[in-house]
């Protein structure tokens, strides 16, 4: 049994040991798009984004119908723990947030799009949480891999966040990381399109209702 601490990150130091290398096999290929599920070496010209926004298999279900998206996982990000379990990530004992890998084609589809989508499909206000999911591993994030990712983030974040402020809903608590900082650790297969394999399965969507300001 795993000590569930809901409230609160652990001290590096106290997270879980983990292991030295996954335990389990992935699928070659992705469930819906043409391509592999694992994407280590990436297009030519292409980008990977990272984003935590709840329970992964919702933001993935999204993500994946977004035009000029190549290949997309889920998976855990910002944590400590090495190749953590779900049971892990859950107990929150890792550190780690619910993730969603996208990479995607940067001329057909804009990084400040996919952020934007981000902010429209979550709560980005409800620190760790989601609806009902409650828990450091709901908690929303973006991760970026350079730095004009960086910049389009902290804009855009601060635009939303202003919308939301002259709304009175709230300050956003999004946590804006270098994507290398920490590694990505794909979830166990069966996490991986779930909601193409159980149509009928759970998703939080959890938002505000806010669309993001058309002047941005």
């Amino acid at each position: 049994m795993f000590l569930t601490r809901k409230a609160q990150m652990v001290a590096p130091e106290q997270t879980l040991p983990g292991r030295t290398e996954r335990n389990f096999p992935l699928a070659e290929k992705h469930r819906v798009l043409d391509a592999p599920l694992v994407t280590e070496d990436i297009p030519d010209g292409y980008e990977v984004a990272f984003f935590g926004l709840g329970c992964f298999w919702g933001a993935e279900e999204i993500y994946w119908q977004v035009p000029g998206v190549y290949s997309t996982s889920v998976g855990y990000a910002g944590g400590t723990t090495p190749n953590p379990s779900y049971d892990e990530v859950c107990s929150g004992g890792t550190n780690h947030t619910e993730a969603v890998r996208i990479v995607f084609d940067p001329t057909q589809v804009s990084f400040a799009d996919l952020v934007k989508t981000f902010f429209e499909v979550h709560d980005p206000t409800q620190g760790f949480r989601q609806g009902n999911d409650v828990g450091t591993q709901y908690r929303s994030a973006i991760y970026y891999t350079t730095p004009e990712q960086e910049q389009v983030a902290r804009e855009l974040t601060t635009v939303y966040g202003d919308e939301l402020k002259r709304r009175r809903l709230g300050d956003i608590t999004t946590e804006i990381r270098p994507a290398a900082e920490t590694p990505y650790y794909y979830a166990e297969d069966m996490h991986q399109q779930y909601l193409a394999k159980n149509p009928f399965g759970y998703r939080c969507h959890a938002n505000t209702g806010v669309k993001f300001p058309a002047t941005a």
